[in-house]
């Protein structure tokens, strides 16, 4: 994770509201009695500002104001003057470290109004941000935002500082409840957030939380790197089972983020043996068609398992008219479970989704939560989007189906 310029930026106005009031507080020194300047560092301070900060001549004003640091007689409001000036000349100079030490010096030495002391103390955050003093940098974006101070950075830099000090607990401490409660009040969280979320799951090793932190980010930000991340992820709580594993393929495939040639092959082959020798060929025709199989031997394979799959289509699709009468003259759902697969297979999801229906309604299924998503996607092929999400929610009684069919909801709502 990289400082962003805004940081800068904002660390830069924050300390110009130095300048504005430097002016009436050298004047007061007459006037109120803590506050009061030495004549000798006053006269340098008035010369600093009112020569060298007007002019931007920065360098030359930390020499002088070294030289009223070394001055003797000081009063203490002369050393809050001089550590303020320093800290904003330091910044104007992109000398961070050096400003975040004067700041410090004088943050909490009772003479900065309430409104100036909260701008240092976030201009102090972000400072040591920049110079990667992560613990400091949290200490005072901490206090800004418990004093209810903070602005759009200051959680950014917390978050961050947690992250980069390695402190991946912490940062998920921090961060996911302001993700949660910008979800709450109807918006969206930032993709900054969540990258920042995901990435320390990752590096916790903490499986369901990448997975959680990924479908937010595919529900917010549909990238197909983050669907890609996201499905992947999923194979490996289906690795015992072929029938969620194919379920896992097919949103792969919708959402474009089905790679290798390894993985079309399989996926034809999970679908053949699913009674779908239709989805099988064009499983491979596109796996031909986006060049995925760029060796010879997966050539080889896929061209013969296609050969395969043609061959079975064809004979298949001779039969399908007689299958779905005995289907329908059917008692149990059973086979119209098989024709919907069918159908689906060969494109016809209309006569897909009136199999499904069919199968749903009369019961005794093996998985009727697989059958019931299978629905939702037939209607969603079929153009059927508001029916779809309606049969996505209704897939219940196996945790990755559920999760899938819910994925398949947030995908339908893109379209």
């Amino acid at each position: 994770m990289k400082a962003t310029s805004r940081f800068i930026c904002s660390l830069i106005l924050g300390a110009a509201a130095l300048a504005a009031g430097l002016p009436g507080a050298v004047a007061l020194a007459a006037d109120a009695p803590k506050q009061q300047n030495s004549k000798a560092v006053g006269k340098i301070l008035k010369d600093v500002q009112d020569n060298d900060l007007k002019n931007k001549r920065y360098a030359d004003a930390i020499n002088k104001l070294k030289e009223a640091q070394n001055t003797s007689g000081k009063t203490p409001y002369d050393q809050h003057l001089i550590n303020d000036m320093l800290g904003f000349c330091y910044a104007h100079t992109n000398d961070y470290a050096d400003a975040a030490k004067s700041w410090e010096a004088a943050i909490d030495d009772g003479f900065y109004p309430p409104a100036d002391q909260s701008t240092r103390i976030r201009a102090l955050s972000q400072a040591f941000y920049q110079v990667k003093n992560y613990d400091k940098a949290i200490e005072y974006g901490q206090r800004a935002l418990k004093g209810g101070f903070g602005d759009a950075e200051t959680p950014k830099i917390v978050a961050q500082s947690y992250y980069l000090k390695g402190d991946w607990k912490n940062t998920l401490h921090f961060e996911e409840p302001l993700i949660e409660a910008a979800i709450k009040n109807g918006g969206s969280p930032s993709n900054e957030a969540l990258q920042l979320v995901l990435g320390a799951c990752v590096k916790l090793d903490d499986g369901a939380c990448v997975t959680k932190t990924l479908e937010k980010l595919v529900t917010y930000y549909p990238k197909p790197e983050y669907w890609y991340q996201l499905l992947y992820s999923l194979t490996r709580d289906t690795a015992n089972s072929d029938t969620n594993t194919l379920q896992v393929f097919r949103l792969m495939l919708e959402t474009d983020v089905l790679k290798s040639a390894d993985d079309y092959i399989e996926m034809s082959q999970l679908a053949m043996d699913a009674g779908s020798p239709g989805e099988a060929q064009r499983v491979l025709q596109r796996g031909f068609e986006k060049n995925v199989f760029s060796d010879q031997r997966s050539k080889d394979k896929a061209q013969r398992l296609l050969d395969k799959a043609k061959q079975k289509s064809a004979a298949d699709q001779a039969t399908l008219d007689k299958a779905a009468r005995e289907a329908g003259a059917s008692q149990t759902g059973v086979k119209n479970n098989a024709m919907g697969i069918a159908y689906f297979g060969y494109g016809q999801y209309d006569k897909a989704v009136e199999q499904f229906s069919q199968a749903i309604s009369k019961g005794q299924l093996k998985n009727a939560a697989e059958t019931q998503l299978d629905l939702g996607i037939s209607q969603l092929k079929a153009g059927h989007k508001d029916d779809a999400i309606k049969s996505f929610k209704a897939v219940k009684g196996e945790p990755v189906l559920e999760r899938l069919a819910s994925l398949w909801a947030l995908h339908a709502r893109e379209k």
